[in-house]
């Protein structure tokens, strides 16, 4: 259920691509970008009906958008297809869509921009120069039409794709002046008057999906279904313990095993069986006998990495921080003072389609059929492992079977489907991970503590606040560049004092925030939310602490600190609102409320739970509230928050990768948990756009679900829930 509701108040060197495409900070590019509105002939297909690089119209009306950003399931594709055809103001049921590939984009001097899709960024980023494509080419088609009938353009008006002439009565459709206006010269993008968003028609619907129709019947081609003509598959076995290395394998032993083609050498850490199918490929890896030179960081543990974290939380040294006041002298001096320290474990992405890369290679050109949340970074891995120059190199786009920041700018898929593709010229090679192996060889979510002190006045006014992370950077293994001055405060996302993307909206006289950088061995990189995710378990857990330490209503304890932050405290009384704060529950069932900013958006929920005397939790409704600015399609944001909802839930629940011996330990989802369809809850999701801002609308969310659940397990058992997941906490 979905309540709308109004609220008051160049050219390029392979080298440059390489490093622009992958320097993904949890999702797409950061580049400044000029986005053409014309087209060469040469680069459309079809000039006679190509309007601009953003539409094209066929003699039948039908129009095609083109599409530059990853669908996963996000609803991306259909988002920015709602913003195009509004300002086109064709007919929605002629709508079609075409996705461009990155050697297109990169032919056409990277017209469409970069291709990145993460971050939450899918349409907040693009919504304007896709908004200025689609009114470019209706003024176009106006013009084309004006000219034909040699009348002014300011006589006609158009709707459904058909152009109207009020004086004379005479009208013509989009498929029949497309040619003329193809013809024209387009309009500055700056001179164009975007429509008001509270003018929408097709923007702002919660019209249905563009990309569901082949899904439900089957015939939608995922990467890991592709088939090619003379197609070779590949298994493929990594090092178990990251840093190792791989030290020989007895390839002797499986020559006989049908199918086989050859053993192949991935670098230094890895092995693949290359086959005609790739279940004789997996069945011949599991046969070879094989060799890992583990190195040091065997003896690695989750234990002995708690205690590298647990050394965070008191050193010195920090990694970043934000301050004002003087927080220690104001919890030493305050009548009571509170402290808890929290805990968050790894976490896999689990994406339902594994890693897979497909990718053939011939002397001077280079093709890979891959899901990618960056086409571009794709195209440059692609360029980078095979050596073939990046006019030479295409990525074919499949939508993805899952991304969640696993298919960013890491591409060690696609770096290691071209080394076994380098033995096999000419032939299409396909390469799948094994669950167990994408479980194994992920870039996780990282690891954390949090050490939290309050202090409290004799009236239970929090006067001042001390919270210490320490944990895993992203930026340390991805983005180094980031890291300034040995600062890194994206682990502090959510915690900013900045206005615009991940602000705390609490107002404290005294507070001091700090990150102790404590890298382990792990790879990480960013999961659904990032960091987001734990700051808000953090903070939020920690202020309902505060609240019982005050005496004080969880909801009346925020909204006393929440003055100055009219739009985080609008989504709390939303959500508060819709979820009945207050009101009578019954028996053994509580609530509890969350609230967070994260990706331009601000998010809280309330949560129902109850814990039976044995200890068995059940989660009965979630109440989440979003103002993402503007709502391009409330059906589809209400579809990201219930997916939220579930992915949250599963880590709050279940979610988390043990190291032992240097390895992970939970490689299928007989340990590595997700919920289940019975343990879902009720959700109702509450918009609550202000129409001046473009917010994220895939990641926001996930951070107030486990502090909604944690807050309602506290009020339930009067125990604070101060480690994930909940499996591994007696709740009676």
């Amino acid at each position: 259920m979905t309540r709308l509701v109004l609220a008051k108040n160049a050219k390029l060197s392979r080298r440059k691509f390489i490093v622009g495409s992958a320097a993904v900070a949890g999702g797409g590019l950061a580049l400044g970008l000029k986005v053409p509105f014309g087209v060469d002939a040469a680069q459309a297909q079809g000039a006679a009906t190509e309007i601009n690089i953003w539409v094209a119209i066929q003699p039948d009306d039908t129009c095609v958008i083109r599409i530059a950003r990853s669908e996963m399931g996000q609803g991306t594709l259909t988002g920015l297809a709602q913003l195009v055809a509004e300002e086109l103001e064709c007919d929605w049921n002629k709508v079609a869509t075409e996705g461009i590939s990155p050697g297109r984009n990169l032919a056409s001097k990277r017209a469409w921009g970069e291709m990145g899709t993460g971050g939450s960024r899918g349409i907040r980023t693009s919504e304007d120069y896709v908004r200025r494509g689609g009114a470019a080419a209706r003024l176009m088609l106006l013009r084309a039409a004006a000219d034909q009938w040699n009348v002014p353009v300011g006589e006609l008006t158009v709707s459904d794709g058909v152009i109207t002439h009020g004086a004379s009565k005479r009208s013509i459709r989009y498929g029949e002046v497309a040619a003329s206006a193809a013809r024209l010269t387009p309009p500055d993008p700056k001179s164009i008057k975007l429509k008001d968003p509270k003018d929408w028609k097709i923007a702002g619907k919660p019209l249905k999906r563009l990309d569901t129709a082949d899904k439900l019947d089957g015939s939608k081609v995922f990467a890991i279904d592709v088939k090619l003509p003379g197609m070779l598959n590949a298994a493929i076995k990594d090092c178990p313990v990251y840093g190792g290395k791989l030290k020989s394998y007895d390839e002797s032993r499986i020559a006989g095993m049908p199918g086989v083609k050859k053993v192949v050498r991935v670098k230094e850490t890895a092995v693949a069986v290359v086959a005609d199918t790739w279940w004789q490929a997996k069945k011949a890896l599991d046969a070879l006998p094989v060799v890992w030179d583990e190195g040091p960081n065997a003896s690695q543990s989750s234990a002995a990495i708690a205690e590298i974290l647990k050394d965070g939380l008191t050193a010195t040294a920090t990694n970043g921080e934000r301050r004002n006041g003087d927080a220690l002298k104001a919890i030493g001096e305050a009548a009571t003072r509170v402290d808890a320290i929290y805990s968050t474990p790894f976490l896999a992405h689990a994406c339902m389609e594994v890693m897979n890369c497909t990718v053939k290679l011939s002397a001077d050109k280079a093709d890979a059929w891959v899901p990618t949340q960056n086409l571009e970074a794709s195209l440059a891995a692609l360029s980078e492992s095979s050596g073939i120059p990046l006019d030479r190199c295409e990525v074919h786009r499949h939508d993805l079977g899952g991304g969640f920041g696993r298919r960013g700018g890491t591409q060690d898929y696609v770096h290691k489907a071209v080394e076994i593709a380098k033995q096999f010229p000419d032939v299409p090679v396909k390469l799948i991970w094994s669950r167990e192996e994408d479980q194994a060889h992920d870039f996780y979510r990282p690891i954390s503590q949090c050490k939290l002190l309050a202090g409290l006045d004799a009236g239970g006014n929090l006067v001042g606040l001390h919270v210490r992370v320490s944990g895993q950077s992203i930026n340390a293994r991805l983005n180094p560049n980031a890291i300034v001055d040995g600062k890194d405060m994206r682990q502090l996302q959510g915690y900013s004092a900045t206005p615009g993307d991940a602000q705390l909206g609490y107002s404290v006289p005294n507070l001091l925030i700090e990150y102790a950088m404590r890298n382990t061995h792990v790879p990480v990189g960013p999961w659904r939310g990032v960091n987001t995710n734990q700051n808000g378990v953090y903070m939020e857990c920690f202020m309902d602490e505060a609240a019982k330490a005050a005496g004080k209503d969880p909801l009346e304890f925020r909204r006393a600190l929440m003055k100055e932050y009219p739009k985080h405290l609008g989504v709390l009384n939303a959500a508060a609102e819709k979820g009945d704060w207050g009101k009578p529950l019954p028996a053994g069932v509580h609530r509890g409320i969350a609230q967070f900013m994260g990706y331009g958006s601000y998010s809280a929920a309330v949560a129902e739970v109850s814990v039976s005397p044995q200890g068995k939790l059940k989660i009965h409704r979630m109440v989440l509230a979003l103002n993402c600015g503007h709502a391009v399609n409330p059906s589809q944001i209400a579809a990201q928050v219930e997916g939220s909802v579930a992915y949250g839930l599963s880590a709050t629940l279940y979610g988390e990768m043990p190291i032992e011996n240097g390895r992970m330990t939970n490689l299928n989802f007989d340990s590595y948990e997700i919920l289940r369809l019975a343990e879902m809850p009720k959700v109702e999701t509450v918009i609550v756009p202000t129409y001046d801002f473009w917010g994220g609308v895939g990641e926001p969310t996930i951070c107030v679900v486990a502090p909604a659940v944690l807050n309602a397990v506290f009020a339930a058992t009067g125990k604070p829930m101060r480690s994930l997941p909940l499996k591994n906490v007696k709740l009676a």
